[in-house]
């Protein structure tokens, strides 16, 4: 194998260990995914930079939606790039931004572009339909 396509397996690695991190319910995984300076963008309300910034949000997720699972529909990659196409399924069984468990399942949209290093995530920009998934919960966060 080149150097090169070395360098694309391990890039396309480490963003598949991204999302192993959820589906594996194992937070420790974004260790091996990302960097320590890892950028997530944008951060979500009360999360802190890097991946022991997210860790606690990660960690939010799955106790609300222990069969959460995420399914890649697909990945464009350039060296130092991957772009993804995903999709968000879980039931929800713990409380989530203030919602009470209601039991329901939920399927969303997900949309991330990830900066590689050669060897690991550095940057992730995010765009999740929570919209679609509070339609599917039957209500929104309490203000």
């Amino acid at each position: 194998m080149s150097e090169q396509n070395q360098r694309l397996k391990a890039e396309r690695d480490a963003v598949e260990m991204l999302y192993r991190a959820f589906s594996d319910k194992n937070p420790d995984l974004l260790n091996l995914a990302v960097t320590d300076d890892w950028q997530d963008i944008p951060l979500a309300p009360g999360q802190g930079p890097g991946p022991e910034g997210f860790k606690p949000m990660l960690a939010g997720f799955i106790s609300a939606f222990p069969d959460i699972n995420i399914i890649v529909h697909d990945m464009v990659q350039e060296p130092g790039k991957i772009a993804v196409r995903a999709e968000i399924t879980g039931t929800h069984q713990g409380e989530f931004m203030g919602i009470a468990p209601t039991g329901r399942s939920i399927s969303i949209r997900l949309h991330e572009f990830h900066l590689l290093n050669g060897e690991r995530v550095t940057t992730t920009w995010h765009m999740e339909d929570w919209l679609a998934m509070f339609q599917q919960l039957g209500q929104f966060p309490p203000q």
